[in-house]
């Protein structure tokens, strides 16, 4: 690229990883550097002092720049609420779907509301999702159920990003589109 040329972000971005291995502070940093109007989706519901904690460390690593949603599974209706100029990320893909599962919703319905919404938001969005397929087979039907609709959903939203990284041990890998 040119020095005279700015790097675009696609419109759209997925941050894959597994259970700490930093996705989250990586599209925290991919996202911060974008713009300063930034929105913060949040889908986890602190249903324990282990996630009480784990949000708090979230909320911390965000400054006031940071204007934040809350909504465990209405993911269209905060997309909706999304102005031009803003950049948005969204954690996690993982939470908002094992909301839905165990809120016995349509999968199926609400995917395809999401994907709409996406592709109708008219600021940059990215994703970030757990890759839960690289483990032990789940030993029950909910487990596999799951490991199988969040594999399908990341699919998916891969096939829409223009950029999708893999965070792994904290370092990036880049597997669609580039980075700069």
């Amino acid at each position: 690229m040119e020095a005279d040329q700015k790097y675009l972000p696609p419109l759209r971005s997925l941050v894959l990883g597994g259970a700490a291995s930093g996705k989250s502070e990586w599209a925290e940093e991919f996202v911060a550097k974008q713009g300063v109007s930034r929105v913060y989706i949040a889908t986890a519901e602190a249903w324990d002092d282990e996630m009480r904690a784990k949000l708090t460390q979230h909320r911390a690593r965000r400054d006031a720049t940071w204007r934040t949603i809350e909504t465990p599974t209405d993911l269209p209706a905060a997309l909706a609420d999304v102005r031009r100029g803003e950049v948005v990320l969204i954690d996690c893909l993982t939470l908002w779907l094992s909301n839905l599962m165990l809120a016995e919703a349509d999968l199926a319905a609400a995917e395809a509301a999401l994907m709409a919404a996406l592709a109708a938001c008219p600021a940059p969005v990215t994703c970030v999702s757990n890759e839960v397929g690289m483990g032990v087979v789940p030993d029950t039907p909910l487990g596999r159920r799951f490991r199988n609709a969040q594999g399908g959903l990341n699919r998916r939203v891969a096939a829409q990003a223009g950029l999708v990284v893999a965070v792994m041990a904290g370092l990036p890998l880049v597997l669609k589109g580039r980075v700069e």
